[in-house]
């Protein structure tokens, strides 16, 4: 586990840039997996930056997002198609038809659960995931439980969850109840994984997740054992871990 510290957002937004675009430099055809929430908007930002000057081409990418909402069509305005179109895929030179987002409108939930899994696997597994974290330690969905879940599921989020995506609501009866996401084996059977993490809010979780013992209760602590993770974060997110 690396970590990479940046004095403010921009500068770990830079940093976590760096990562991804020698990624897609190093193999043009990778599978992405992307995160959505504030954290990463600064690093997609970078890299639209880096499209532009003609440093990076996304015309082979493909990708995979951890997550989306169970209930919002593609077109709503809080679901994470939208997200991803509107702060990145919109912007570069990406084949949307090689974007791929949980269907939040999927009547068979198991289904489309197999369905996701199956996609990861057809696609040769991920090379790169970016991820971000909650304040209880989620990854994707990837709620505090009992165990580990595995594979894709829907899963009820918790209420610090809804409490935290509450404020891009208009109210917090409209943020949905649930969602599907990843589960931890699809996580941890990337080859590469980018965590971002911003502000003093986030310092405590960063302590717990990663210097404290693995467990299910703080679903991000399972990073510890994979072999290849970068922990991208800013001063004030690192201000209560010694490197």
């Amino acid at each position: 586990m690396r970590f990479y510290c940046g004095k403010d957002y921009d500068e770990m937004s830079r940093k976590a840039a760096n990562l991804i675009s020698a990624q897609v430099l190093t193999k043009p055809d990778s599978v992405l997996g992307l995160a959505t929430g504030s954290s990463p908007i600064g690093t997609y930002k970078e890299l639209i930056r880096r499209y532009e000057m003609g440093d990076l081409d996304f015309s082979s990418i493909r990708t995979v997002n951890l997550d989306e909402y169970k209930g919002l069509s593609g077109d709503h305005e809080q679901s994470y198609r939208y997200f991803m179109d509107t702060h990145f895929f919109d912007h570069v030179n990406i084949d949307k038809a090689n974007t791929n987002v949980p269907n939040g409108l999927a009547e068979d939930t198991d289904g489309e659960c197999a369905r996701y899994d199956d996609l990861i696997a057809s696609m040769g597994g991920i090379d790169l995931q970016l991820l971000g974290i909650g304040h209880n330690g989620h990854i994707g969905f990837n709620e505090p439980e009992d165990i580990f879940r595995k594979e894709t599921h829907c899963v009820a989020l918790a209420e610090s969850t809804i409490n935290a995506n509450s404020r891009l609501f208009e109210k917090k009866e409209d943020v949905p109840r649930y969602a599907f996401t990843m589960g931890i084996k699809n996580i941890m059977m990337a080859r590469k994984i980018v965590m971002v993490i911003s502000g003093e809010d986030k310092a405590d979780i960063v302590a717990k997740a990663f210097f404290g013992p693995v467990t299910p209760q703080v679903p991000a602590s399972i990073l510890q054992l994979h072999p290849d993770v970068s922990i991208v974060g800013d001063a004030a997110a690192f201000s209560k871990i010694s490197l």
